[in-house]
C-alpha cells in the first residue's frame, strides 16, 4: 500500500505515524522545506500543492492521498487533481466546510438538540470568544466582564460567544459512510495553560451510559452530515452532562495514536479501507477486547526544566524520529539527539489500565529529569483549574 499524505504539520506528523505503523510506503508533501513529519516519511516532495506539476508527481506513485491540512486553496487543488487522476482522496469536503465553521457546526447541534453550551446574549459570564474558523486554541479569549466583551462585538458576526464552561474535555472520532458508521473510544483532553491539547488519556473512566449517550450524539451528527470519511466530535463535561464544543471532519492529531495503542484500531488504515473497500471490516477485527492504558502528551526540555505544554510546541520542532523505548516510554516522537538540550517530545505510555499507564508516565518523567539533572517540572493548567486544585 502506498499513500500520499499532504501536510507534514501536527496532523501530518499523526498520519505520516499511523500510515507508517500499517505498514506503508509514505510519500509526505508539504510546501515547507523541512517540515516536523520530513523524516518520518519514506520520500519527500517540496513545493506549494497548488503549483502546476507538483501533485502530478503522485500520478502512478500511490494508491490513495489523504488530506492532513487546512488551507482551502491546497484542499481544493486536492480535489481538482484526485478528480482528474482517479485517484482516492480520503477526505469529505462537504463536510468539512460544514465543521470548518464553528457557527455553522453550532447551528447543526441546535438543529440536532445536541447539548452544547449556550450563546450569547442567552447566557452570562464568564464567555469564551472564538474565531469562527481555526483549530487548536489559536484566537480563543476569555471573556469575564462586559468592558473586556465590547471590544469583541463589532465582529460578533464572526465569531462563536458562549458560555465558558469548566470542567474536563472529551473527545471522540466517527469514522465511515451514510448509514454505516464506527464510534471508536473517547479520550480525555487535558490543556495546558493557554487552553492548547498537553496531553490525551485513555481509557477515561467515563460511566458506560455517558458514554452511550455521547456516542450516540456523534452518530447523529455524522448522519446528518452524511459524513463520508473521518470526523471528531469534542465536548466538555460540565455538571454530570457533556456538552459538545465543535467538530472537525478531519484527521485530527493526538487521538488517533492515543487511540492505536489503547485499542488497536489504526484510523489512518481504516480510513483507507472505507475508501478503497467500502468498510472497515480489517482494522475492526485488530481491536482488543479490552483497551490498554495510554497516557500520551508533549514535553519541552531545556536547561533545568521539563514542561508538559500544548500540541503546538512540536509545531515547529524539525528532525522528528520514533524512539521505541525512550527513557522508559513505551515510544517517543521526539527531536532529541544527544548533546542537545534543548528539544521536545511526545511521549507515548502504556499501561494494562488507565492507573497503570500514568505510573509508568510517572516514572518516564522521573527518568528524563534525573538524566539531564533538571530540577523544575511543570505541569500547567489553565488558570481556573489550577484555581480549583484539579
Amino acid at each position: 500500500m502506498r499513500i500520499a499524505v499532504v501536510g507534514g504539520g501536527l496532523q501530518g506528523t499523526e498520519a505520516v505515524y499511523l500510515a507508517k505503523k500499517a505498514g506503508w510506503q509514505v510519500i509526505l508533501l508539504d510546501k515547507k522545506k523541512e517540515p516536523p513529519a520530513f523524516r518520518l516519511a519514506d520520500r519527500f516532495i517540496g513545493g506549494d500543492v497548488t503549483a502546476p506539476g507538483i501533485l502530478a508527481q503522485l500520478t502512478g506513485e500511490v494508491d490513495l492521498v489523504l488530506p492532513a491540512l487546512e488551507d482551502e486553496a491546497a484542499l481544493l487543488s486536492l480535489e481538482r487533481f484526485c478528480r482528474d487522476s482517479g485517484l482516492p482522496l480520503a477526505f469529505d469536503s462537504r463536510a468539512y466546510r460544514v465543521s470548518a465553521s464553528k457557527l455553522a457546526s453550532d447551528r447543526l447541534f441546535s438543529r440536532l438538540a445536541i447539548p452544547a453550551p449556550r450563546t450569547y446574549p442567552n447566557c452570562g459570564f464568564p464567555l469564551v470568544v472564538k474565531p469562527d474558523r481555526g483549530s487548536g486554541s489559536q484566537g480563543v479569549k476569555i471573556i469575564h466582564n462586559p468592558d473586556e466583551l465590547s471590544p469583541v462585538l463589532p465582529d460578533y458576526g464572526q465569531m462563536v460567544i458562549q458560555e465558558y464552561l469548566a470542567g474536563p474535555s472529551y473527545s471522540l472520532e466517527v469514522l465511515g459512510f451514510p448509514g454505516h458508521y464506527r464510534a471508536i473510544q473517547v479520550t480525555g483532553l487535558f490543556m495546558d495553560a493557554a487552553y492548547d491539547c498537553k496531553r490525551v488519556r485513555c481509557p477515561t473512566g467515563l460511566p458506560p451510559a455517558m458514554i452511550a449517550r455521547f456516542t450516540g450524539q456523534s452518530l447523529l451528527i455524522a448522519e446528518a452530515l452524511a459524513l463520508r470519511g473521518l470526523m471528531d466530535v469534542e465536548a466538555i463535561l460540565h455538571q454530570g452532562e457533556l456538552k459538545v464544543l465543535e467538530i472537525d471532519a478531519r484527521l485530527p492529531s493526538q487521538t488517533p495514536i492515543a487511540v492505536y495503542w489503547s485499542s488497536g484500531y489504526n484510523m489512518v488504515k481504516a480510513l483507507s479501507e472505507w475508501f478503497l473497500q467500502g468498510s472497515d471490516r480489517e482494522s475492526a477485527a485488530a481491536m482488543k477486547a479490552e483497551p490498554a492504558g495510554v497516557v500520551l502528551e508533549h514535553i519541552r526540555v531545556s536547561p533545568g526544566r521539563l514542561e508538559v505544554l500544548g500540541e503546538h510546541i512540536m509545531k515547529e520542532a524539525s528532525n522528528l524520529a520514533i524512539r521505541p523505548g525512550f527513557f522508559g516510554a513505551e515510544e517517543a516522537i521526539t527531536d532529541y539527539a544527544a548533546g542537545k538540550d534543548h528539544w521536545v517530545a511526545s511521549l507515548i505510555n502504556t499501561g494494562v489500565n488507565r492507573a497503570a499507564a500514568w505510573a509508568k508516565r510517572e516514572e518516564v518523567i522521573k527518568n528524563i529529569c534525573r538524566q539531564f539533572n533538571l530540577a523544575q517540572c511543570r505541569d500547567a493548567e489553565p488558570p481556573e483549574m489550577e484555581e480549583q486544585g484539579q
